[in-house]
């Protein structure tokens, strides 16, 4: 695509701002976890800076999440209530999208991802989120899928209803405006 996938100081400033602000506000998703650590290692890592802009700028509203350990890095995910809505309406993966004869959408989940430098939940992630908050309650998230589920043209995605989350199944091809992918991304 040809973007540079870096921000200018005043955006790195602005994206560090909205993100401690968020930070603190939702503190019950990383208990015991220091802001002052996470923008050190978010100054030092321009490029996933640019990622977790580009997730802000979709809607995902990306927050702390966790730490991995064994990585020592900090896990963002998008937080937002309903599925992101600048990555709505995408069918799955670009095989997906090639095999549509007409009605296209204008992009597939996995590409964005990659554009966007981050990863789409798998079923896991998603039911972690979900112990975070109350999530998708109206939008549904493709996750990633097995290969061999993929290989059979379908595709899976999740949603919370009734006090639950689900897990359920579609043609990859298919893409609606109510659902969208959720990213995750180390820093």
């Amino acid at each position: 695509m040809g973007a540079k996938k870096k921000l200018s100081a005043d955006q790195s400033k602005e994206l560090l701002k909205v993100l401690q602000n968020r930070f603190e506000k939702n503190m019950k998703r990383h208990k015991g976890i220091d802001w002052t650590k996470v923008q050190a290692k978010l100054e030092k890592s321009p490029d996933k800076l640019w990622s977790l802009e580009e997730m802000e700028i979709t809607g995902g509203e990306p927050d702390v999440i966790g730490f991995d350990k064994k990585t020592n890095e900090f896990i963002f995910c998008d937080c937002s209530e309903e599925t992101p809505k600048g990555r709505r309406s995408m069918c799955y993966d670009r095989a997906a999208l090639n095999s549509r004869k007409e009605h296209k959408p204008k992009n597939s989940a996995t590409d964005l991802a990659d554009e966007i430098g981050i990863e789409i939940l798998n079923e896991e992630q998603y039911r972690e989120l979900q112990k975070l908050g109350e999530f998708d309650l109206k939008t549904s998230s493709w996750i990633q899928t097995p290969a061999e589920i993929r290989k059979l043209g379908g595709a899976l995605f999740c949603d919370r209803r009734f006090n639950t989350v689900f897990v359920y199944h579609n043609g990859a091809e298919s893409y609606y405006a109510v659902r969208g992918f959720r990213g995750i991304l180390k820093v």
